[in-house]
């Protein structure tokens, strides 16, 4: 369990209180706006009406002691900057800030940000992936160039074995995990047989994936 400093009660905001509370962390909610504080208050540990570019406020949270701090500042780039800014000078451990259009990543990572999510941005490049692809099921992006993809078995796999395929040497791609019935099973073996209800983890690139999956 973490303590979790979350600054905006947005939508953003809000979902990621709701997750966060769900995985069992302690959080503490912080906007400006009564309503939202109010409307947060069952999905968080704490929550309070402030103003998070007021250095005296974020000093008496001691933000110091809170695992993570959240900046999910809503339609206010400058407040976001500031309240980051603010958030590292006062000895935040680590801070995820939201950016909200193109080029606002590099002036939050400058004003203190360990890391910014851009959510609309990246749920476009998710959802791009994930629906023009027919035997994609899910992904999960490790780098500008890695991820893991969840796929389903093309028809021409099925009776083969993953060492009859060997996807690895013609392309570049590992087996990491099977799933069956909803169990998944990271003992992949050499002699497994594929079946049509199964899908399969794979680590690669997306476009030897294309090249092996042929979408």
């Amino acid at each position: 369990m973490k303590s979790i400093l979350l600054i905006g009660l947005g939508r953003f905001g809000r979902n990621i209180a709701i997750r966060l509370t769900q995985l069992g962390h302690d959080v503490l909610g912080i906007d400006h706006d009564e309503d939202r504080v109010n409307n947060a208050l069952e999905f968080v540990t704490d929550a309070q009406i402030g103003d998070s570019t007021n250095e005296a406020y974020l000093r008496s949270l001691g933000v110091n002691n809170f695992d993570v701090c959240f900046v999910t500042i809503s339609n206010d780039f400058q407040s976001s900057l500031e309240t980051t800014y603010l958030l590292k000078e006062l000895g935040a451990k680590f801070v995820v800030a939201r950016a909200e259009r193109d080029g606002q990543e590099l002036f939050l990572l400058r004003n203190g940000a360990d890391k910014v999510v851009y959510p609309e941005k990246q749920i476009a490049h998710w959802a791009a992936i994930r629906y023009s692809s027919d035997h994609l099921l899910e992904y999960v992006q490790l780098d500008d160039t890695h991820s893991i993809y969840e796929v389903t078995i093309p028809d021409e796999w099925i009776g083969r074995t993953i060492l009859q395929l060997d996807v690895r040497r013609k392309y570049e791609l590992t087996i990491i995990a099977i799933r069956e019935n909803d169990v998944m099973s990271f003992i992949v073996k050499p002699d497994t047989v594929l079946k049509k209800d199964m899908s399969l983890l794979v680590l690669g690139e997306y476009k030897k994936l294309r090249k092996c999956f042929k979408f």
